[in-house]
């Protein structure tokens, strides 16, 4: 136990899973005095136990691990936070012809800001999460986002939307570890959770079938069109928007001994534009919302390893920062599938610089 900890209050995000299980285990192992709480979220009416990150299984299991450590455990309703922040947002990315990604709002929004400040309120010092993620401070006394060590379950990509006040209140104690790691440890501390499998993405559609909420929640999103190439050759038909990304290939239904790439949605004409493989990649986007980690942009220009979707390979850019909330970068190769509505995310390194939203690509 480490003494300095002692007395100092800490908030646990739990979830019921694995990860943010053994982040509390690891922080009353360090004497810090632990709580746990886990949000209530918005689920579909008719299904409002399927949100995946509060079933009554997940409750269950966060106040056993909670029981198990002796510590306190509270559930809070953020219901109609989370519908009016995430569900909305998502919705909204659809109907304006994008492919949204709600994990980064409802990470900013919702654990960062609904759930940081009822821990604030609670008397806690930080806010803690299962994230694979480092914090590290730096001589100025701010604080840098670092990747986790891990670079299977790194999730700074998710966390990029965050500031220097929420950071500095911030611990994230898996993040020095790797996932079999934190797996034996949760044997090690004899949690209930140690074989839970794998929390999914879109934890507020129970079925996992996002077209089928699309067309019950957002159906202006989901009308069919026509499915043309750069000529304006009609040669097929889609749909809905909303369906297809860009960089797609299958489920286009195009009759042709050459494969057809999803090149761009037109959401003025509702068409689809379609193409041929050498037809994709650009070079260049330009992001909104720019978020930076240390609070202002690294240099007028500067190079970055960039993410242009979670599970996205790094690439290599030049970033030039247009205004406070826009920046543009540069690719040193063109990139297949740079989809507006993602976000993309800026490294330098182990250090995760910020990020921004992507607006539109082009050569």
């Amino acid at each position: 136990m480490t003494v300095n900890n002692r007395g100092v209050k800490v908030v646990v995000a739990m979830s019921g899973g694995v990860d943010s299980s053994v982040a509390a285990a690891l922080l009353v192992e360090r004497g810090y005095d632990v709580t746990g709480m886990m949000l209530r979220l918005w689920s579909e009416p008719g299904a409002e136990e399927a949100n995946r990150c509060c079933t009554p299984d997940a409750m269950g299991l966060a106040r056993k691990v909670a029981d198990k450590l002796g510590i306190p455990f509270y559930a809070l309703d953020a219901k109609a936070e989370f519908h009016n922040t995430v569900v909305r947002y998502f919705t909204d990315g659809y109907l304006k012809g994008v492919t949204p990604n709600p994990c980064l709002v409802c990470n900013r929004n919702i654990r960062w800001e609904f759930l940081l400040n009822r821990a604030r309120a609670f008397g806690a010092e930080f806010l803690a999460s299962g994230h694979y993620a480092r914090i590290h401070r730096r001589e100025d006394g701010r604080f840098e986002l670092w990747k986790g060590i891990d670079p299977h379950k790194d999730q700074s990509y998710a966390l990029s939307m965050l500031h220097q006040e929420q950071i500095a209140q911030t611990l994230f104690p898996v993040g020095e570890f790797t996932k079999p790691d934190i797996r034996q440890k949760a044997r090690d501390f004899d949690l209930p959770v140690a074989e839970r499998a794998e929390s999914q993405d879109l934890c507020f559609i129970g079925d996992r079938d996002y077209r089928r909420f699309l067309n019950e929640h957002a159906p202006d999103a989901t009308h069919p069109g026509l499915i043309r190439n750069r000529k304006g050759e009609v040669i097929g038909r889609h749909n809905g928007l909303a369906f297809y990304t860009i960089g797609q290939r299958k489920g286009l239904g195009i009759a042709s001994p050459t494969p057809h790439y999803v090149l761009e949605k037109n959401l003025a004409t509702n068409d689809l534009v379609v193409g041929k493989e050498d037809e994709l990649g650009q070079k260049t986007l330009v992001a909104h919302s720019a978020s930076w980690i240390l609070g202002e942009a690294p240099g007028e220009t500067f190079s970055a390893q960039v993410k242009i979707r979670y599970r996205a390979e790094f690439a290599s850019g030049m970033v030039f920062p247009l205004d406070a909330s826009h920046f543009r970068i540069e690719f040193d190769e063109p990139l297949r599938d740079i989809t507006p509505g993602q976000g993309a995310v800026l490294y330098n390194g182990e250090v995760c610089l910020g990020g921004g939203i992507i607006q539109e690509s082009f050569e």
